[in-house]
């Protein structure tokens, strides 16, 4: 009886070590491959899931289309648009750009259009226009533009019109880009080089446009 009572526990030993020895290993494993797994999902989720935040309602619109053909407007008629607010249109005939302009370049204004940086100014002022767009989203026909086209856009003081007189890719930290100081009144587009990769990449395509037509903004200073 002895013997059997010892060859019993000997198996149960031989059994439940092996168990415990694979329990431990495998919580071990889990506990290294969850933060690896984590971020696989969340990556998985950014580029595949119909969950993602929607920004589409989120802004508010106060442009309203206006026949405007004025050499001037008063600046008390002009609403001066806040960060994320649609403001206007921007168009370029036969090259696939066509969307809401707004004020700021953050989520809202990329995800629903396209956006004047928030350092530069709007339309009338006389100064440096500088607007950002996705590459293989609403900006994506900049790939198509020549020099001479005419990029329109509209607001609701009035429609102005700037002809495009180059292009560059340049780095995406180049000094030489723009200039926020200048005292004509000019247009700036840019996304992202190459055309349709995803993510921000180390080159930009710009789009230099000079005015043409639409009115200016006077009484400032007054």
């Amino acid at each position: 009886m002895k013997k059997k009572n010892k060859i019993h526990k000997n198996v149960k030993k031989f059994l439940i070590v092996p168990v415990i020895m694979s329990a431990a290993i495998c919580l071990i494993s889990a506990a290294i491959a969850f933060p690896l797994l984590s971020d696989a999902a969340a990556l998985s989720n950014l580029l595949l899931s119909d969950k993602q935040v929607d920004y589409s309602k989120s802004f508010e619109n106060i442009f309203v289309p206006t026949t405007n053909d004025e050499d001037t407007v008063d600046a008390s008629d002009v609403e001066f648009p806040s960060v994320d607010k649609q403001f206007g249109e921007l168009k370029i005939k036969n090259r696939n750009v066509n969307t809401k302009l707004f004020f700021g370049d953050g989520s809202i204004p990329l995800q629903n259009g396209v956006g004047v940086y928030a350092g530069s100014f709007i339309p009338g002022y006389g100064k440096t226009i500088l607007v950002a767009g996705h590459n293989n989203t609403f900006f994506n026909g900049l790939k198509n533009v020549k020099n001479g086209d005419i990029i329109s856009i509209a607001t609701s003081y009035g429609n102005y019109k700037y002809k495009i007189r180059d292009t560059k890719i340049l780095n995406a930290d180049s000094k030489k880009a723009y200039d926020l100081n200048k005292k004509e009144e000019n247009l700036i587009l840019y996304t992202c080089y190459p055309f349709d990769t995803l993510g921000l990449t180390e080159k930009r395509f710009f789009v230099y446009a000079d005015k043409i037509s639409g009115p200016k903004i006077v009484g400032l200073y007054e």
